[in-house]
């Protein structure tokens, strides 16, 4: 096991040397991008996720190449296809869940005798509960191991898919749902925290949009399939495909996704002009991405006193661990030494972190891009639905390709170009990346998030041309993706050594502020009308949203003020045990 690294208790959190400017800093570099720290410093363990190839880790995030785990002759041809990503198959899988009953809750009140008051209800319970489940499952995740989390939410969410067309009573169906929201919050929380598992910063943020894109995507495309399902089959086997997507899932990650928990690492933090330190990797191999050092190179480290042990690490340290086996690979539960069992204080600190400006705002972003959604999603059946536009219901489902689509480019805006634009401005800033850089993503929401609001609301008060409508939807997906993938990245640049709690709090903040709206939207747009509802949102909008502008000038002295107490919490966290 790689011995801890001591916590630097003045260093800031979230401020990093992520670009080698000068070329002289003992630190293990990118293979891809020569200049570039990788952060964090991956240990000498070859089973470290950091460590891991590029091939094995798109085994655990996608399932576009074959599993390393077996020879590929004992694979069978379909594995072999562009299936499904895995732990983003996984949101994906969760989200279809949560939402495909949306365009078939007609049929399901006809048939059931329950009220559309009481199937939004447990609706609104579920989402709830998707937030506040988070609380548990995230601590039981770090502490026993996140692929088991993942397997249980799939096996419970198919049992309780079976029996959701059984639920007659307004009792029964409420206690569905609030149970289907327990066991999908992994859906909110879990995955982002994989990613940052197995990746680096400076390639986070394309996987925080594949992700944002697979969880708003699958609200957008559940409903459409849903209401073709209901046509062909009934609305009873829109519930039981749920449910077989749900076990097909738990086969897959069963077989081909591996534990990313892992304990032999040291603080990920380090402060301006010094490389992050794990451990004594100083050289830089092949298997994680890394560059390795020339011979020339090796000559000037050791002229200089540094990195004199880079054959000893290569030759000796790497060896001295053995790789887990398949069945290794397989275990439920992985009980490394190191892991944390302080899984009650993990439970109550999210609500501690609240007290941080950087997570506070972070989930008020999320949640703000959430609500506005939810406000025209409240009013899309009854604008498309009636005249002039007269939408079938098919129609008002297929409309959610638009937004669908806007979430697609999100995710690229805010992903891809996010991290390149990270890059970019570490370079600028004598190699030091500071979290508050990524932050200028939201300039394009300031614009986006008040236009596709008056373009939906305004427009069809004016009765503009239905695609008009679908536009403002579009853009108002895009926004979404925006919002989730940089709030996310925000914080987990900012707090890394605690992101696995960090990002329950933002998911409270935001599952809160959406469950607190949907009371709200029907008797706002009745007292006030369709018009003056969306000027009012449009604004509200646009003024939340500039709230980025000070905190990128505020941001990282909230950090400076908040190190004393990050610090102590990560001497008692999942990674003090690093």
């Amino acid at each position: 096991m790689a011995t801890s690294t001591p916590i630097n208790r003045d260093a800031i959190p979230g401020t990093v040397h992520l670009v080698d400017v000068e070329g002289n800093l003992q630190a293990r570099h990118s293979s891809g991008q020569r200049d570039v720290i990788l952060v964090p410093q991956p240990s000498n363990n070859p089973e470290d996720p950091l460590n891991w190839s590029p091939r094995r880790k798109q085994v655990t995030i996608s399932f576009s190449t074959p599993s390393p785990l077996f020879k590929p002759p004992t694979l069978p041809l379909l594995l072999y296809c562009d299936l499904a990503w895995l732990c983003l198959g996984y949101v994906l899988t969760c989200g279809i869940s949560t939402a495909s009953i949306y365009s078939v809750l007609e049929p399901i009140s006809k048939e059931t005798g329950l009220t559309l008051g009481t199937l939004n209800a447990g609706t609104g319970y579920m989402f709830l509960l998707l937030g506040w489940g988070c609380l548990f499952w995230q601590p039981v995740a770090l502490v026993y191991g996140k692929r088991p989390v993942y397997l249980l939410s799939l096996l419970a969410n198919t049992a309780i898919m079976i029996w959701a067309p059984y639920t007659k009573m307004e009792g029964q169906w409420l206690a569905n749902k609030i149970i289907q929201g327990f066991f999908e919050a992994p859906i909110e929380s879990l995955c982002e925290i994989s990613i940052a598992d197995i990746y680096f910063t400076h390639e986070r943020g394309t996987y925080m949009g594949a992700y944002a894109l697979m969880l708003f995507g699958s609200n957008f495309i559940a409903p459409i399939i849903a209401g073709f399902i209901n046509d062909g089959q009934g609305w009873e086997w829109v519930l039981y495909w749920s449910a077989i997507i749900s076990s097909v899932g738990f086969v897959i990650l069963f077989f081909f996704m591996e534990e990313t928990n892992f304990y032999g690492r040291g603080s990920v933090q380090s402060g301006p002009g010094q490389a992050e330190k794990t451990g004594h990797m100083q050289s830089r191999t092949e298997s994680d991405g890394a560059t390795t050092p020339s011979d020339s190179d090796v000559g000037k480290e050791k002229q200089a006193g540094i990195g004199t042990d880079v054959e000893a690490v290569q030759a000796g340290a790497m060896a001295s661990f053995s790789g887990k086996t398949w069945w290794q690979k397989l275990k439920l539960i992985d009980n490394q030494p190191g892991r944390p069992t302080n899984l009650f204080t993990m439970m109550y600190r999210p609500i501690l972190l609240l007290r941080f400006p950087v997570i506070a705002f972070s989930g008020f972003q999320y949640g703000l891009t959430l609500v506005m959604f939810n406000i025209m999603n409240a009013t899309a059946s009854m604008i498309l639905g009636n005249s002039p536009y007269d939408f079938k219901a098919s129609m008002v489902g297929l409309s959610y390709f638009a937004p669908l689509i806007g979430a697609f480019i999100g995710a690229l805006y805010s992903g891809r170009f996010g991290d390149k634009l990270g890059l970019k401005l570490a370079r600028c800033n004598g190699g030091i990346q500071e979290p508050e850089h990524k932050l200028w993503l939201f300039t394009l929401s300031l614009l986006l998030v008040p236009g596709a609001l008056i373009l939906w609301g305004v427009g069809a008060y004016h009765q503009v041309h239905w695609f008009g409508l679908l536009f403002g939807m579009g853009v108002l997906g895009v926004t979404n993706a925006i919002s989730a993938t940089t709030a996310i990245n925000y914080t987990v640049d900012s707090y890394k050594d605690l992101s696995g709690e960090a990002v329950i709090t933002i998911i409270l903040v935001r599952n809160t502020m959406s469950f607190a709206i949907g009371y709200g939207i029907t008797p706002w747009v009745e007292n006030t009308g369709l018009q003056n509802t969306f000027l009012a949102a449009a604004f509200i909008g646009m003024g939340c949203t500039a709230i980025f502008l000070p905190m990128i000038k505020l941001g990282k002295n909230f950090r400076v003020r908040s190190k004393e107490t990050y610090w102590k919490y990560v001497e008692t966290s999942v990674l003090s045990a690093h």
